[in-house]
C-alpha cells in the first residue's frame, strides 16, 4: 500500500550557509511534477503530504531562523488540509552531534514514511522515490553509494577520507552490520513504526549511529532492502579526523553488540 505522508528529517550543525540552496533544490523538486530523469520513479511516486523537519542541533549561526524564515515554513504539508502540519519545520535541540539530532527528528516525524538525509543535498532530491518504492517491501531502506556494475561513489572523496572508511569497513563488517557495505551513507528510510522503534532503542550519538541502526535492525529481522542512489562529495563538512574521534568511533563500535545483547526479532523497546 502506497504511504499518504512522507517526512524528511535533516540534521543541521551550523549549516546556514549550505542549508538554503539546498532546501531551494529540495522543494524545486518536491513541487515539479512529471517523470523522471534518466529512468527514475517520478515525483508522483511520493504521497502528496511531504514535511521537512530541519532539526537545528544546537547551531550557533541562525539555521534555525533560516528555516523558519522560508515562506515554506507557512505553507500546509498536504494542499487538500491547509489547517494541517507545515510543509517545513525546525526542530532545535541541544548540540549532541548528528546521531543525536537524527534520533530526535525522526521521533518528531509523523510520517508514515521517516527519512534521513544529508542537509547538503549530497544524495539529489529525485534519489527520494528509490526509497520510497523500496519501503514497500521492506522495513528499511538504505541508501547506498556502491553502484550495482561495482563502481563506488565515494572515489570523490580525498584520499585520506577513502583511507579510514576502509578500516572502519573492515571493523564494521566483522564484529557489527556483516554484509552492509555502505553503513554511512547519510541517506535511509524506514517505515514509521520501524523508524520509532529503532530510534527508541538508539545509544550512540556520534557518528557510527547509522551502525548502531542496522545493527538492530538486523538483530529484529527487520526487511532490509539495499539500495543504489547517486551523491556527489560537497565540501563543506565539519568532521575532522582527530585521534579523539577515532578513539570514539572505535568505542562505539566495540559496544554496540554488547549493550544491545537483549534485541532479538520483533523486540520492543526497552
Amino acid at each position: 500500500m502506497k504511504a499518504s505522508s512522507l517526512t524528511v528529517v535533516l540534521p543541521a550543525y551550523n549549516e546556514a550557509a549550505r542549508l538554503g540552496p539546498a532546501l531551494d533544490e529540495l522543494f524545486g523538486y518536491l513541487g515539479r511534477p512529471g517523470p523522471g530523469r534518466d529512468g527514475l520513479p517520478p515525483r508522483s511516486v511520493l504521497p502528496v503530504d511531504v514535511r521537512v523537519v530541519v532539526v537545528d542541533d544546537g547551531s550557533t549561526d541562525g539555521t534555525a531562523a533560516l528555516v523558519r524564515d522560508r515562506p515554506e515554513a507557512s505553507l500546509p504539508s498536504d494542499p487538500a488540509h491547509p489547517d494541517g502540519p507545515r510543509r517545513l519545520s525546525a526542530l532545535t535541540v541541544p548540540h549532541g552531534g548528528k546521531g543525536a539530532a537524527v534520533r530526535a527528528g525522526m521521533l518528531a516525524a509523523d510520517g508514515d514514511i521517516v527519512l534521513f538525509a544529508d542537509a547538503d543535498m549530497a544524495t539529489p532530491p529525485d534519489q527520494i522515490p528509490l526509497l520510497a518504492q523500496a519501503l514497500e517491501s521492506a522495513d528499511v531502506a538504505l541508501g547506498s553509494r556502491i553502484q550495482p556494475n561495482g563502481a563506488d561513489m565515494r572515489r570523490s572523496q580525498p584520499g585520506y577520507r577513502r583511507f579510514l572508511g576502509r578500516i572502519f569497513h573492515v571493523i564494521a563488517s566483522a564484529w557489527v552490520v556483516g554484509p552492509v557495505k555502505d553503513t554511512q551513507c547519510g541517506f535511509k528510510a524506514f517505515t514509521r513504526a520501524t523508524a520509532h522503534d529503532l530510534v527508541a532503542q538508539q545509544k550512540v550519538t556520534s557518528i557510527v549511529f547509522d551502525v548502531e541502526l542496522i545493527y538492530l535492525a538486523r538483530r529484529r529481522h527487520d526487511r532490509i532492502a539495499i539500495v543504489p542512489i547517486q551523491w556527489s562529495d560537497r565540501r563543506g563538512s565539519r568532521m575532522r579526523a582527530r585521534p579523539g574521534l577515532a578513539l570514539r568511533v572505535l568505542w562505539d563500535l566495540f559496544r554496540i553488540p554488547l549493550i544491545h545483547r537483549g534485541v532479538s526479532r520483533n523486540s520492543a523497546p526497552s
